[in-house]
C-alpha cells in the first residue's frame, strides 16, 4: 500500500479493466450556446483518463455532469459497480454516495476552518449517526468518529500534510490548499476520483509531489482518475487513456501516443507547428 494507508481507499468492487463510466451522446446548452455536442467516452477501472483541449472546450461543463452540477438535455451517463447507474437522473450528493468524488478547478474549501476539519466534512456519506447520539458521544458514536478520524491520519500521513492539519485554510499557500482539496475528495473513500486542473497555478516543484500522489492513489489503491489538466508534459506521462474535445465536439480519443498523432488534435490543441 501506498505511504500510511490501512485502510481501504477504493470503493469500488470492479476489476481493472471493467467498465465503470459510459458517456452516451451528450448534449448540452447554456441558451444558444452548445457547450457539449454529442460527447461520447468510456472510463475503465483502475485507468487515469484525461481530458484535454483548448479553453472553453468543454472540458469542466463534461465534468459537471458526471457530478451532476449540470444535467443534460439529451444522452445519458452511466455508472456500473455491479449495477447500472444513471447518473443524468441523479443529485450530486447521489452521486457522491455511489464513490464518485471531485475537486474543482477553483478551489472550494471553507476558509475560515482547519485543514482537519475540511477533510473530516469529506466523510460526511459515511457518518451513521444522528444528531440526538453524535451529540452524546457515546457508544456507537464514539467508535464511528474514532474510525473516521484514524482513516484521515491516513490521509494527512498520505498527502505529508500533518505540519498543516491545524492551520486554518485560508492561511495556506495555493498548492497546499489543492493538496487539501485532494484529501477531502478521498476522505469520500472514492471509487472514481474527478480532478479539475488539480495543478493549475503550481510551480513545478508542487506539480511533481501532485502527480506523485495522482499515480499512488491510481497504482496502489486502483482508485479511477479522470482529470483535465493543461500540462501536456504531465498528462502524457501519467494517463492511460485521453480524449480531446473541442468547441464541446470530441475530436481524438485514444492513448497518449495515438492522441499526439492524431492530426486533428495537433491542430485544434496542440498547434500546427507542434512535433511529436
Amino acid at each position: 500500500m501506498a505511504r500510511g494507508f490501512s485502510h481501504v481507499l477504493n470503493s469500488s468492487n470492479l476489476k481493472p479493466g471493467d467498465l465503470q463510466l459510459k458517456i452516451d451522446r451528450v448534449f448540452l446548452a447554456f441558451g444558444g450556446v452548445q457547450a457539449l455536442s454529442g460527447v461520447s467516452m468510456e472510463v475503465r477501472q483502475s485507468e487515469i483518463m484525461a481530458i484535454i483541449g483548448p479553453n472553453g472546450a468543454g472540458k469542466t461543463s463534461l465534468l459537471n455532469c458526471i457530478s451532476g452540477l449540470y444535467h443534460p438535455q439529451e444522452g445519458s451517463i452511466a455508472y456500473y459497480n455491479g449495477e447500472e447507474h444513471v447518473l443524468t437522473k441523479m443529485k450530486p450528493y447521489q452521486i457522491a454516495r455511489l464513490g464518485l468524488a471531485r475537486s474543482f478547478q477553483n478551489i472550494e474549501l471553507f476558509k475560515h476552518m482547519s485543514v482537519l476539519d475540511n477533510l473530516m466534512l469529506g466523510r460526511h456519506n459515511h457518518l451513521k449517526s444522528t444528531v440526538f447520539t453524535g451529540g452524546f458521544y457515546w457508544g456507537a458514536a464514539q467508535k464511528e468518529e474514532v474510525a473516521n478520524r484514524q482513516f484521515l491520519e491516513d490521509i494527512i500521513d498520505f498527502l505529508e500534510i500533518e505540519a498543516i492539519r491545524k492551520q486554518t485554510v485560508g492561511t495556506l499557500s495555493y498548492g497546499l490548499q489543492k493538496r487539501v482539496e485532494l484529501g477531502r475528495a478521498l476522505a469520500l473513500q472514492p471509487s472514481i476520483l474527478v480532478l479539475d486542473e488539480p495543478m493549475a497555478g503550481m510551480n513545478s516543484e508542487e506539480k511533481e509531489d501532485m502527480a506523485r500522489f495522482i499515480l499512488d492513489i491510481n497504482e496502489e489503491h486502483g482508485v479511477t482518475i479522470i482529470i483535465i489538466e493543461h500540462d501536456m508534459g504531465v498528462v502524457m506521462d501519467i494517463s492511460d487513456h485521453v480524449a480531446v474535445l473541442d468547441f464541446g465536439i470530441k475530436i481524438g480519443d485514444g492513448t497518449p501516443d495515438e492522441v499526439q498523432r492524431n492530426p486533428d488534435v495537433i491542430r485544434a490543441y496542440l498547434g500546427e507547428d507542434h512535433e511529436v
